[in-house]
């Protein structure tokens, strides 16, 4: 992944775009990775993906529910406190 620093960044920005056509790039921000500039077709994606898995965990917590494979909510916050997970 092409990185560049912040100030690069608004200096290049134009070459930055065409840049993030190809491929992620990073900026940089005092040394430290602070933001990502991506394609709009990977943006898309991600948020296809994104939808695709909130979808499945819909039809798998519908299943489950059906199946009785349920939690009370205070045994649910107990082991999301405690860190524990299937």
């Amino acid at each position: 992944m092409d990185s560049l620093s912040a100030n690069e960044a608004k200096t290049q920005f134009g070459e930055m775009l065409l840049k993030a056509q190809r491929a992620p790039v990073q900026i940089n921000k005092n040394g430290k990775p602070v933001a990502v500039v991506i394609s709009m077709d990977e943006y898309e994606s991600i948020e296809a993906l994104k939808l695709r898995l909130l979808q499945s965990r819909a039809i798998q917590a519908k299943a489950d529910i059906k199946a009785g494979n349920t939690l009370d909510g205070e045994s649910f916050f107990s082991d999301l406190e405690s860190g524990q997970h299937d």
